[in-house]
Order: structure tokens, then C-alpha cells, then sequence
């Protein structure tokens, strides 16, 4: 199993600009995937093999309205991109919560074999 605390993603709103015709991640996004993959090297991750389950804790920056759904994409290509799998098509079960409010905000995940 791996446990590890991430930074707060951003919302699928933020993540995505487009430039000309072409969609790309945006400098959010782009900087949310690069400390996501600094804090998977530091641990050392290995890829997880196989169906994975995923659960997520998500503390918000602060008290505004944010929708659940808006933190995935970011967050599994993130881990991905960092090599705590090979692809998320992979997480066949994945579990979100959001919880209190903390300053800065933070991401709690952790992936085990399904």
C-alpha cells in the first residue's frame, strides 16, 4: 500500500487552457503535477501493478463552494505522471472525501491493490 500527502489539485475548471486549437495543462496544473512527482521520487514509489483501489481525502484551501468531482483528473494523471502506476486506467475503485478545511490546503491518498 501507499500512503502519501499531496498538495491541493486543481479543480478540472483550472487545469485544462486552451491555446489556439490546441488543449494543454495549464501552469496550475502543470505546477501541482511536477510537486506531485517531486514528493513520489523523495519517497522512492515503485509503479503498483494490477486493479487498484484509491482512496482520497481532500482539505480544501479554505471554505468556498468547491465540487468533489473537480480534483480527480488532476490528481490520478499526477500520480500516474509520477509512477505510483503506470497508467489510472488501473484504479477500478476509487473512494473521495472531502474534509475541514485546512490553511494551504492538502491531499490525502492512498492506493492499495484491489
Amino acid at each position: 500500500m501507499l500512503e502519501v500527502e499531496l498538495p491541493y489539485p486543481p479543480s478540472i475548471n483550472h487545469y485544462w487552457r486552451r491555446v489556439g486549437r490546441a488543449t494543454l495543462i495549464s501552469r496550475e496544473g502543470r505546477r501541482f503535477r511536477a510537486s506531485v512527482v517531486a514528493i513520489l521520487a523523495a519517497m522512492r514509489v515503485r509503479p503498483l501493478a494490477g486493479d487498484l483501489a484509491v482512496e482520497v481525502e481532500v482539505y480544501p484551501p479554505d471554505r468556498r463552494r468547491r465540487d468533489i468531482d473537480n480534483v480527480q483528473k488532476a490528481l490520478l494523471d499526477a500520480l500516474a505522471h509520477g509512477g505510483a502506476y503506470a497508467d489510472d486506467s488501473q484504479v477500478v475503485r476509487l473512494e473521495i472525501t472531502k474534509r475541514e478545511p485546512v490553511a494551504g490546503g492538502k491531499t490525502v491518498v492512498r492506493i492499495r491493490e484491489a
